[in-house]
Parts: C-alpha cells; sequence; structure tokens
C-alpha cells in the first residue's frame, strides 16, 4: 500500500464551511468542524480513485496504538467504513456531545 501526500483546501459539502490546508502539514482529509469526509479514495490513502463520492459521516471513535484517536468514517452512499486520523484542529468536543448515547 503507497501514501499519496495531499493536503488541500476545499468547502465541506456537509456544512458549506471553508476547510483550510492541515495546520501541520499532513494530509487533509475531513472537515474540522463537522467532521464529515468525501468518499474519494479507493485502495489506499491519497489514491483518489473511488468512483463512490458519498459523503463519509463520522460514526465513532477508535484507538489505534501507533496512530492515536482516529474518526471513524462510513460512506452515506455505499456504506464502507474507514479510519482518519483526528488532526490537532477538529471540534471533538463539538463531536461527542452529538454522537453520546
Amino acid at each position: 500500500m503507497w501514501f499519496t501526500m495531499i493536503n488541500e483546501s476545499f468547502v465541506c459539502e456537509h456544512c458549506d464551511k471553508e476547510v483550510s490546508k492541515h495546520p501541520s502539514g499532513s494530509a487533509r482529509n475531513h472537515c474540522p468542524f463537522c467532521l464529515y469526509s468525501k468518499h474519494l479514495d479507493d485502495t489506499s490513502p491519497g489514491d483518489r480513485a473511488s468512483r463512490c463520492q458519498g459523503l463519509m459521516e463520522p460514526i465513532g471513535m477508535d484507538t489505534r496504538k501507533n496512530k492515536g484517536t482516529m474518526i471513524i468514517h462510513q460512506c452515506q452512499k455505499c456504506q464502507k467504513k474507514m479510519l482518519n486520523k483526528l488532526a490537532p484542529d477538529d471540534d471533538l468536543l463539538s463531536f461527542m456531545k452529538q454522537y453520546r448515547p
């Protein structure tokens, strides 16, 4: 598996906010305000080869030994689940309040 670093700004398709590049130069793969992502990658991170293009809803959190806190995203269109590393500027508190059981 290979990784293509793509750190770009975009407008979130879920909350319509302007999203700037990742603050520490890593790859920006989700909105820091609502934590939604877009199903762009297919078989490897950064390949941008997905034909689905659905919105990826943040459905939970996980912690991985070598990666730290991860957001669990599920595509609203094809149901594929993916993990994304939490970014330093993510609004985690709002997410936790919204998705609290």
